[in-house]
């Protein structure tokens, strides 16, 4: 079996090194990641200038790029098998609900996806990151299963794993994505040259996290398992846009 790993905590993170050595078991293991930490890079791609390939001493591969860059380099040019599985992350901190629009994490699965390869993107619920070794077991598991029962449509997998020893794990759920509060205000501050500098603001606080959603499911203590799509079409407003127009 070919996997393909990335991330976008960048190559020398923690979390992919779980991720790596928990699946390479498996099969072929490719790394290919970030140069450097690209988190909240979405699913951008760089057009604006070339992209160079290296590969580190512990034999993972690096890109000056974008997750996105990155999977899209390997599948499109670098591989010379595409690979059966591609598998992101083990990433530091949740991504759940709003977040999946933002999260390099999910973007590089979300390349695979796009490129006809089944994906799965795997998150550690916790910025502490005590447990990566439990979210490198329930890909692995994953994995295992998708060899035993293969889903033959292209998936795209939203996994998020509480920071949790894997024996104190309550399950597997099956989960929709919920919803947060609009974010914290951007932090202001001066610079030493008394510029004026904005920080990002904190993600907001979970707004819709009832029975279903991956924040009930994870605050829980189960894996939160949701399968995304692509499509971006409102189809409810259709009908009424139409009459809009008339």
């Amino acid at each position: 079996m070919r996997i393909l790993l990335s991330n976008d905590d960048g190559y020398f993170a923690p979390g992919l090194a779980a991720l790596a050595e928990a699946l390479g078991q498996l099969g072929e293991v490719v790394v290919v990641a970030p140069e450097q930490n690209r988190s909240g890079a979405s699913n951008s791609l760089t057009l604006d200038r070339p992209l160079q390939l290296k590969k580190a001493a512990n034999g993972f591969y690096f890109v000056n790029g974008t997750p996105t860059d990155c999977v899209h380099l390997a599948v499109t040019g670098m591989l010379n098998e595409l690979p059966d599985i591609i598998v992101s992350g083990v990433n530091l901190g949740a991504n759940m609900g709003d977040d999946t629009i933002y999260s390099g994490t999910v973007a590089a699965a979300t390349e695979g996806y796009l490129l006809g390869i089944p994906s799965i993107a795997v998150s550690l619920t916790s910025f502490e990151g005590n447990n990566f070794a439990t979210a490198g077991r329930v890909a692995r598991e994953l994995v295992e299963r998708f060899v035993r029962k293969p889903i033959w449509d292209p998936i795209l997998l939203n996994v998020n794993v509480p920071d949790i020893p894997y024996s104190e794990l309550q399950g597997f759920e099956v989960t929709r994505l919920g919803r947060r509060h609009k974010a914290e205000p951007v932090v202001k501050t001066v610079s030493p040259r008394n510029e004026t500098l904005y920080w990002i603001g904190a993600a907001g606080a979970a707004a819709d996290a009832g029975p279903g959603t991956d924040f009930n499911a994870t605050e829980r203590g189960c894996v939160s398992i949701t399968p995304l799509q692509i499509d971006l079409t409102h189809n409810a407003q259709m009908s009424s846009i139409a009459q809009w127009m008339e």
